[in-house]
């Protein structure tokens, strides 16, 4: 039994486990959306985010870790038939993702499920993207702790006392004000007679 063994093996050996981390993290990088399988797509994840989380430091030993980590594969172009070096896959992680992530304070990538299986043996397919410039950081959640609610709940207490006080002493100028009609109106009725 392999009880809380992490990781998936994904019917690899540890070597061949190893290159293919790489080499999806690699087309990730260049290409910024892969197609593959749900298990290869969550077990690349959390690696390609602490990738990005080094190419935000932006040091030097943050760019050799990503190169003892990923490698440093170069990115060709086939332009006109003809191949054309653009860079390299840590440049492009530390030149253009790590500035486009900064005040992001994690989740770079997200998986959409395909509606298409694989032919041959039905793997559910899905799309792994790294997030646009443009995409929103969601809000944080405030955890409600047991002090949490005891303050939200002392919170509406202090605005019924405060309601309270404000009612009172609305009701208190309302009976002012009705004396002081009441007062009023019968000297009124007396000079009318």
């Amino acid at each position: 039994m392999r009880h809380r063994v992490a990781g998936r093996r994904l019917g690899r050996t540890s070597e061949h486990r190893l290159a293919l981390r790489r080499n999806l993290a690699q087309s990730l990088i260049e290409h910024e959306t892969i197609s593959t399988t749900i298990e290869k797509a969550k077990e690349i994840k959390p690696f390609v985010e602490k990738l990005i989380t080094l190419a935000k430091k932006g040091k030097l030993e943050h760019r050799r870790r990503a190169i003892a980590l990923l490698g440093n594969r170069g990115i060709v172009d086939i332009e006109d038939g003809k191949s054309t070096k653009k860079g390299t896959v840590v440049g492009k992680l530390f030149s253009e993702l790590g500035p486009r992530y900064l005040e992001r304070p994690g989740g770079y990538t997200r998986i959409i499920r395909l509606s298409l299986r694989r032919l041959g043996d039905n793997g559910e397919l899905v799309l792994l993207q790294l997030l646009g410039q443009d995409e929103p950081i969601k809000k944080e959640r405030k955890a409600a702790t047991k002090r949490g609610k005891g303050k939200k709940l002392a919170a509406p207490a202090k605005a019924r006392k405060t309601a309270k006080a404000a009612s009172a002493s609305d009701a208190q100028a309302r009976a002012e004000s009705t004396e002081a009609e009441a007062t009023k109106s019968p000297e009124g009725a007396e000079d009318k007679q």
